[in-house]
């Protein structure tokens, strides 16, 4: 299944109104950081080389709004030829919208999300157990979670009745103890934007997209902006030990990103950012199609407290940092057979879409079977040489 890319999908209900910046690739330039406006995309790399020189800036969205640069198309062009399909190598495409950022992401911070790590934890990773362990102590752990504040008395004393029912775990330790889980999601510069392949791990057969809102970090630990973003989740994997976390999150294309970073100015910030409601829409070539929703409003830690968690006295990014803030959904619908509940099929278009910040579309595809990961840090350091 083809992806179809187009301005009136891309972009967010406002349009151009807010305050967008992307990364493209030009033939014979690199990467190139430009600004989204309503007359087309404009390249501001002589202004700023990396998006990290501009999230750093004092004021970035008004940076980006004083900067000018060649105009590189028409958005609806360059969002046509972004996708792999029939792309034409020698005009311009969209890549993910960071370039230097750690990238980086919360778990655990929803309580429905809390209660299906813990049922994970408890099949092993075998789908077919998922749904009797559900019925068993999902609504037991859930009742009791709905409200609880991270951290506070209230959280303590759970932790200490569920433990003498013998139903404590580590995933409610991270979501209601005062330490959140934060780990690294990808490498620099490894992340993959709108109309990308997303990568699935090839021995992976229980796994899921995860719609998040993703808040951009500055070096000084300021939240100038937010984009979209799918932590591709291989469930099975996870299931079987936390300890392989890593191999469950930090694959080949796991990380999507996009469209565009949509900066803090009068027309987006960080109180739209906790009230943002984000879709969810899988479409299978099998005629599948599953739609979901996670709403931010319903995050156990406010977004602050978790970017206080990631960056700070404790751990510094001098090139700032992107963190996932977790997902309220988690796929429960069956698919290949009754009781298994859901997973990808190479082939399924994803879609995270807010009004706020547009949609991210992506096709999924085993990591293996994705383009290679090529383009380091060495490579962008070079080609920005290149261009003085």
């Amino acid at each position: 299944m083809a992806i179809t890319l187009t301005p009136e999908t891309a972009l967010p209900a406002d349009g151009t109104q807010g305050t967008l910046v992307g990364r493209v690739e030009r033939p014979g330039l690199g990467p190139s950081v430009v600004a989204v406006r309503s007359g087309g995309v404009f390249d501001v790399t002589t202004s700023f080389p990396t998006t990290s020189d501009l999230f750093d800036r004092p004021d970035p969205a008004a940076a980006l709004a004083g900067a000018t640069g060649d105009h590189v198309g028409d958005l609806a062009d360059i969002l046509a030829n972004t996708p792999p399909d029939g792309r034409d190598a020698g005009k311009p495409f969209f890549l993910s919208p960071i370039d230097l950022q750690a990238v980086k992401a919360a778990g655990v911070t929803f309580a429905i999300s809390m209660v299906e790590r813990v049922i994970e934890e408890q099949a092993k990773g075998t789908p077919e157990r998922a749904a009797a362990i559900r019925a068993e102590i999902g609504d037991i752990i859930g009742g009791e979670l709905k409200g609880l504040k991270p951290g506070s008395p209230e959280a303590a004393a759970l932790k200490t009745h569920l433990q003498e029912r013998g139903l404590w775990s580590q995933y409610l330790e991270v979501g209601i103890g005062p330490d959140a889980e934060i780990f690294t999601k990808a490498p620099v510069l490894s992340s993959v934007g709108t109309g990308a392949d997303v990568g699935l791990h090839p021995i992976s057969t229980w796994n899921n997209p995860e719609p998040e809102v993703v808040l951009v970090i500055s070096s000084a630990g300021t939240i100038v902006g937010a984009t979209l973003g799918n932590d591709v989740n291989l469930r099975d994997v996870e299931g079987r030990s936390a300890l392989l976390l890593g191999k469950a999150k930090d694959n080949n294309a796991s990380a999507a990103l996009g469209p565009f970073v949509r900066l803090f100015d009068a027309t987006f910030g960080i109180d739209a950012v906790r009230a943002m409601q984000v879709s969810l829409k899988v479409t299978g070539d099998d005629g599948f199609v599953m739609d979901g929703r996670s709403d931010m409003a319903a995050i156990s830690r406010d977004v602050e407290d978790l970017a206080a968690q990631a960056i700070g006295a404790h751990h510094q990014y001098p090139d700032g940092l992107v963190l996932y803030c977790g997902t309220l959904f988690a796929p429960i619908q069956d698919r290949e057979a009754p009781g298994k509940g859901f997973t990808h099929r190479v082939g399924d278009i994803v879609t995270i879409a807010s009004p706020e910040l547009g949609s991210l579309t992506n096709r999924v595809r085993l990591s293996t079977e994705c383009p290679r990961w090529t383009f380091g840090i060495r490579a962008l350091m070079e080609g920005l040489a290149a261009r003085r």
